[in-house]
């Protein structure tokens, strides 16, 4: 199965993600922000980023410019998961290299069905 990391400030949101992925067989690695993300980007290399764009210390958005800035993330497939439902925002973050979009509130199917999507 594929090595994910989670990226939210919220500590619940986190450990939902976390439950519903490892269940499917997933590794699941998890970030409160942008800025620990990147930390751990640098020394290791994942299969798929989750997402929130509104976070302390570094916004989504600018942790997916940083990581397309990575070799190992330049094709790495990195889903916004987000309350977030604005046009504009979606817009930039696709341009800045975000692979898709997953609105919160979501069922542990949607989030599934959407991983599944992307991994292929």
């Amino acid at each position: 199965m594929a090595k994910i990391l989670a990226v939210d400030d919220s500590l619940a949101m986190r450990k939902m993600v976390k439950g519903i992925l490892t269940e499917e067989g997933h590794e699941v690695v998890t970030a409160a922000d942008g800025a620990e993300a990147m930390k751990f980007a640098r020394k290791e290399s994942v299969d798929l980023v989750l997402s929130d764009i509104n976070m302390p210390n570094m916004s989504g958005i600018s942790l997916v410019s940083r990581l397309r800035s990575l070799d190992g993330y330049k094709f790495t497939p990195i889903i916004m998961v987000t309350t977030e439902d604005s046009d504009f925002k979606k817009d930039k973050a696709r341009s800045f290299g975000a692979t898709g979009w997953l609105q919160k509130p979501y069922s542990p199917d949607r989030l599934l069905t959407a991983v599944r999507k992307v991994l292929g």
